[in-house]
């Protein structure tokens, strides 16, 4: 699935996880850097310095923190990684005023589903330290040049972080689950979206697995109240496909009538006939097999 289909997933399962300091900071997906279209992924800007990040992923947070982040089955590799600070150091250079962005307030961000074993391995060589701070979420320290982690979903610990790991081509029941629970006590139309955003992408990415969970007559009507706006308008395009088969349908009957009376009335050859009412040689094939 192409990175523009997982991209706004990501940035509502972000924002889910960070739910609750959505008061403490401000998100800007696709922060554009400068009036050419270079943006990156999300900007997630602490708006509170005192504030107190509560999930893991958000821990590292200052007050400017650049997030890249990398689609189910997509690299990351040491060019993402140098290509991520290009990105903090536009965004740092390209402040109103001078130092008006501190490089000590900047972090980054990278997150892949699968651990990065050759990055890790080529920043080793560079003179990065790579520590593993929680479950899944490694730190870089040393020749850095901001305070960097690197986040592998597949390993996130799914009692916390449900909504990152079921964006995947290879989503677990157990997480999709758990997500769904959730989800399921959102009330806020910001949360609703977010929870839509993250749904349509892990549905459409793991059809098998949601008709497991659809099974489930208590998960199914979770599916379908937070999904109900998708359903509705499945439902509407399949009835419009229906109604449109009944018109195609009932108009086939009648051209069919048409031919057998002008055969019977007129004493015409079905060829005839079919010439008469001027129908493409497809529909005369089409018509012939069933006089």
């Amino acid at each position: 699935m192409e990175k523009k289909y997982w991209h706004p997933a990501f940035c509502g399962a972000t924002e889910w996880e960070l739910k609750q300091n959505k008061d403490d900071l401000m998100f800007d997906p696709e922060h554009q850097l400068s009036k050419k279209p270079i943006r990156m992924d999300m900007l997630v800007i602490k708006k509170n310095a005192d504030a107190v990040i509560e999930n893991e992923i958000g821990k590292l947070f200052k007050q400017h923190n650049v997030v890249e982040f990398k689609g189910s089955g997509d690299g990351l590799t040491i060019d993402d990684y140098y290509k991520t600070i290009g990105y903090a150091c536009l965004y740092k250079g390209l402040g109103k005023s001078v130092n008006e962005i501190p490089a000590e307030e900047i972090t980054l961000t990278l997150i892949r589903e699968a651990f990065p074993r050759e990055l890790f391995d080529m920043l080793k060589g560079y003179g990065v330290d790579v520590d593993k701070k929680y479950e899944g979420i490694y730190y870089l320290s040393g020749n850095t040049t901001f305070d960097t982690q690197i986040i592998v979903t597949r390993d996130l610990d799914g009692e916390k972080h449900a909504s990152l790991k079921i964006l995947s081509q290879n989503a677990q029941e157990s997480d999709v689950r758990r997500f769904l629970e959730e989800a399921k006590l959102a009330k806020e139309p910001g949360d609703l979206q977010n929870i839509d955003a993250v749904l349509q992408v892990s549905v459409s990415a793991n059809k098998d697995l949601y008709e497991e969970v659809r099974r489930d007559e208590k998960m199914c009507q979770a599916l379908r109240d937070l999904m109900k706006d998708e359903i509705a308008e499945e439902i509407a395009v399949k009835i419009a496909e229906e109604r449109a088969e009944e018109r195609a349908e009932a108009t086939k009957d009648t051209i069919l009538v048409n031919i057998r009376k002008m055969m019977k009335n007129l004493n015409l050859t079905a060829q005839q006939a079919m010439q008469t009412l001027e129908l493409s040689a497809e529909d005369q094939a089409k018509y012939s097999a069933m006089i």
